[in-house]
């Protein structure tokens, strides 16, 4: 190891007088904050609306905002990083996060909410990634991004669902805002520890931030929101009949090839198009499309039917974030085990997490019931959070195998568009108009059944009728909807089974029929002792 990386793993932009572990400890917690941090907290969304006048699409919008804004800031994350010391940083990034989080809770206005969004998006990522990055020789000496992306998504992910279960807790024994109080105190302390606890220390000279195309982020930023201003307001508005989805669309249509012909005079463009060329960044970012499909699901149709269907209040729908919790850290394990210490194929990764995404639908169908009990849909919920997890992990690590360092961030920014981006708005949309359609066609092929010459429902009141109609046609629209995406994520595994997938992975594969005895031998949390001759054997 360089005398440089032995700097850099004693983390020196601490003071002297502070631990080594603390340190650690302190960098964790710090990014753990940022994650739960955020404009607004989707989990809250209901009492939001009451109090603020907005619409549940304002309030979504200002929060697929705040994703854009995460995305967006890949590519100059490093540039940041060498122009600005740690403790400038994160002085800054907790300042600027809590003046977010006044402005979001007090203000009515949805422009304003989703600007302020955007910049707490930028700023959730700088600061994260300002903490990793200083943590990456701690996590890992050789610089295995596996098992470096393994430790990133548990926090990252973990803390989504945990901010979640904060929020709802809050909102339901206070109000929405002490959601924000909390928070803001929190980033205080931020703030506070790091004049107390950092130095301004530098390893070279700031580098300043010229050269950087600004406008172009800008451009970027503008249509992907135009983009995700369709998929949120889609159906509301009725799609195509209306005007302002129509302008939208022609907005991020012109804005996108005028960006495109102005990037190609560029030299240094925000995000340069010739990552497009790299080997099977398309099927990364086919995967992650799928993957917000099957995660879209859930999203939508699991808060319907336990609110309308199983009659959940708010502390019972969030405690099922637990679950989804403990399916994540499982799946984070169970890649660092297979990926990082037995050198597992891709191909088989991804095969997998897809599998435990498909088992979520599969499991679903069979339980949509008004008699399953809570306990029964923690095994879907473990294998929704294992397999999302595992296929974030391998997909991300897929693309640092593929693809030069140097331009490994705008690739990030890349995957973001559809991660970060229109992703989730699209897949949430795709689902919410499905439920739609078939919800009315179930509607009317039941009621058609309810006339005069029904002996069942001629003694039931009008208001009873009615009730029990809307709650059968519920029913069978969610378990057809999950249905015909079980059938989609099984003909997906089927193609993917048949596809050549040509090996890229520079490690030594592990043979199946050596995995018992590897298994039984291998010592957690060490390097593994054997040679690449032994393992050929």
């Amino acid at each position: 190891m360089q005398p440089s990386d032995e700097l850099a793993r004693s983390l020196p932009t601490f003071k002297e007088w502070v631990p080594l572990t603390a340190r650690v400890v302190i960098l964790f917690v710090f990014a753990i904050i940022f994650q739960c941090s955020g404009g607004i907290y989707l989990a809250s969304v209901s009492q939001m609306i009451g109090a603020t006048t907005l619409m549940h699409e304002d309030i979504m919008m200002a929060g697929y905002a705040s994703f854009v804004g995460m995305a967006m800031v890949f590519p100059v994350l490093f540039p940041l990083k060498f122009r600005f010391t740690n403790r400038t940083i994160f002085i800054t990034v907790s300042i600027g996060f809590a003046a977010c989080n006044i402005i979001s809770m007090n203000t009515h206005s949805q422009v304003v909410l989703t600007g302020v969004c955007f910049i707490s998006g930028v700023l959730r990522m700088w600061g994260t990634f300002e903490c990793f990055s200083t943590l990456l020789l701690r996590i890992t000496p050789s610089r295995t991004f596996a098992l470096f992306f393994c430790v990133i998504y548990s926090v990252i992910l973990g803390s989504v669902q945990l901010s979640g279960i904060i929020t709802v807790y809050l909102s339901y024994f206070y109000t929405w805002q002490y959601m924000h109080y909390f928070i803001i105190g929190l980033l205080l302390i931020v703030g506070l520890l790091s004049c107390l606890l950092l130095r301004p220390f530098r390893v070279q000279e700031a580098l300043p931030l010229k050269g950087i195309d600004w406008l172009g982020g800008i451009l970027w930023s503008v249509i992907l929101l135009l983009l995700i201003f369709v998929f949120n307001y889609g159906e509301y508005y009725d799609w195509l009949d209306s005007f302002n989805i129509r302008a939208a669309l022609i907005a991020a249509l012109v804005l996108g090839v005028a960006h495109y012909f102005r990037m190609k005079r560029l030299r240094n463009p925000y995000i340069d198009m010739k990552i497009i060329h790299y080997p099977h960044l398309f099927t990364v970012l086919f995967l992650f499309t799928a993957m917000f499909v099957f995660l879209a699901t859930p999203t939508v149709l699991q808060n319907v039917y336990t609110g309308a269907i199983l009659h959940f209040d708010s502390l019972h729908t969030i405690s099922l974030n637990w679950a989804v919790l403990a399916g994540l850290l499982l799946g984070s394990m169970f890649t660092w085990l297979t990926l990082v210490r037995l050198h597992w194929k891709f191909k088989t990764m991804i095969f997998i997490g897809l599998a435990l995404l498909v088992a979520n639908q599969v499991i679903f169908y069979f339980l949509i019931s008004p008699d399953t009990s809570k306990e029964m849909l923690y095994l879907p919920l473990i294998c929704r959070g294992a397999g999302n997890m595992i296929l974030y992990i391998v997909l991300t690590f897929y693309c640092s195998q593929v693809i030069p360092f140097s331009q490994m961030f705008q690739a990030l920014a890349i995957l973001g568009f559809i991660r970060n981006g229109i992703g989730t708005p699209m897949a949430t949309a795709l689902v919410s108009r499905m439920l739609t359609v078939t919800h009315k066609a179930n509607y009317l092929s039941l009621s058609s059944e309810l006339d005069a010459q029904n002996q069942l429902v001629d003694h039931l009141s009008f208001n009873a009728i009615y009730g029990e109609l809307q709650r059968q046609s519920l029913l069978v629209s969610i378990k057809e909807i999950f249905g015909y995406v079980a059938i989609f994520g099984i003909l997906l595994l089927l193609a993917f089974l048949l596809t050549k997938y040509p090996p890229i992975n520079k490690y030594v594969r592990m043979p199946v029929f050596s995995l018992p005895r590897r298994l039984r031998e291998i010592k957690l949390f060490r390097r593994p002792k054997y040679t690449v001759e032994e393992l050929l054997k």
